[in-house]
């Protein structure tokens, strides 16, 4: 993935079996079972959110975007977790996924 965030390519560079073994298990993941990749993108956006990951909201925002999920289909994945993450959080998490869509239409 080159559009990695410049410590995540580093790491890669500086320990590439690490990050190879990092990448297979991944896959392994996303391939375990019978989710499209459009609905993993939301779960793993949602988890992001949930982790307070402000790198990682831009990602799932960026790859749910391509996967085809629609910005009221993201931002209803960041809505969920108004009741789990709290309003303050959930507002942060929204405010990420906007500046990330915003960021993908450029």
């Amino acid at each position: 993935m080159s559009d990695l965030p410049g410590p995540y390519q580093q790491f890669k560079k500086d320990y590439p079996e690490l990050w190879q073994a990092y990448d297979r298990i991944g896959a392994a993941a996303a391939e375990a079972g019978p989710l499209e990749a459009k609905v993993r993108e939301l779960i793993r956006l949602g988890m992001a959110a949930a982790n307070k990951s402000e790198t990682a909201v831009h990602s799932h925002t960026h790859r749910a975007l391509e996967a085809g999920a629609t910005q009221a289909e993201i931002e209803h994945a960041v809505l969920l977790g108004i009741t789990t993450l709290g309003f303050p959080n959930m507002m942060m998490a929204l405010t990420w996924c906007r500046a990330a869509i915003a960021a993908h239409k450029k």
